[in-house]
């Protein structure tokens, strides 16, 4: 009888029997989950562990990225019928062999859309191959280009974020909130003189990832408060995998990026960081934007993005 049980009751049985696993494997629920799509790709990750041994419960490695990153582009090709490289396919089908998922979608693809298909392979190859390598394992696999992309394709043509884009970058930002906690607990704590890009400098590339800093003359800024529209300087805007974390004024370059850095980590003086799609003013109008946001309420506005990284082919516009 017990090998008629469903994948669901074994696994239930268990992380029931090792409760620290359970709470940490949970941390990696995206907020848009069902119960069936996180039972299911919470199975692909618990059976496929082992062939990342590096992969231990509470520590963060470049192997929990990759294995993080499958996870997602199995769920997404069982429940959203996205389709990838055939050795991508190959791979995560392998990966997910004896996952049942009771009642899957079913997702029928005419020949027009067959035909259409062909003819987009080798865009559609670069993007699949990039989704894979956002879990940056070496050095060798580095991809610049904003984790992102692959599902906006295929979710949606408009600009701005996916709607599952938060829960895509959460588990990073989980990563880095507690390597910023460390790095400022072995610093004697949050203050004014520390060094605070050089501390979120580092504690990102020890994430496996890298800041990207935005300069704009603060001359070159409309719908500024009148006590700023006259003075010198400029204003620096930094992200991190294409979500806003901070935003600094400064006499100099970088003294604007001191200053958006030192804004940047005071998001990470909380219980928690929320990656949220927030509404914001960029070139004048009403865009929504991937922010990273901390507990605290907020009586203001955001300040104006001056960086837009979700517009189609121009993703890269206005980020140097």
């Amino acid at each position: 009888m017990a090998e008629e049980r469903s994948g669901e009751d074994i696994v239930s049985e268990y992380l029931g029997q090792s409760p620290e696993l359970a709470q940490w494997i949970d941390t990696f629920r995206g907020y848009f989950e069902s119960n069936k799509q996180w039972s299911a790709r919470r199975e692909f990750l618990l059976r496929n562990m082992e062939a990342f041994p590096s992969v231990k419960p509470g520590v963060s490695s470049s192997s929990l990225d990759r294995l993080l990153s499958l996870s997602m582009v199995w769920a997404n090709h069982v429940f959203l019928s996205c389709s990838y490289p055939q050795a991508v396919m190959d791979k995560i089908k392998e990966m997910g062999e004896g996952i049942v998922v009771q009642d899957a979608p079913v997702h029928k693809t005419t020949g027009n859309e067959a035909m259409a298909k062909g003819k987009r392979s080798a865009t559609a190859e670069v993007d699949a191959d990039s989704c894979v390598k956002r879990a940056k394992c070496g050095s060798n696999e580095v991809d610049s280009r904003p984790a992102v992309r692959t599902t906006a394709r295929s979710v949606s043509q408009k600009a701005g974020p996916p709607p599952q884009a938060p829960a895509e970058h959460q588990p990073f930002f989980n990563r880095l909130y507690k390597a910023v906690a460390w790095k400022l607990v072995s610093a004697g704590g949050f203050g004014p003189n520390l060094d605070h890009f050089e501390i979120l400098r580092s504690c990102v590339e020890s994430c496996k990832q890298t800041l990207t800093c935005v300069f704009v003359p603060l001359k070159d800024i409309t719908g500024l408060p009148a006590g700023r529209t006259q003075k010198e300087g400029h204003v620096c805007e930094i992200r991190c995998q294409t979500v806003y974390i901070g935003t600094g004024y400064g006499r100099d370059e970088a003294a604007a990026r001191a200053m958006a850095s030192k804004e940047a980590l005071k998001v990470f003086q909380g219980r928690k960081v929320t990656v949220k799609i927030c509404r914001r003013k960029f070139k004048g109008k009403d865009v929504e934007d991937l922010m990273l946001l901390d507990e605290q309420p907020r009586s203001q506005g955001f300040p104006p993005a001056l960086s837009y990284p979700f517009q189609g082919e121009q993703m890269e516009d206005g980020s140097t």
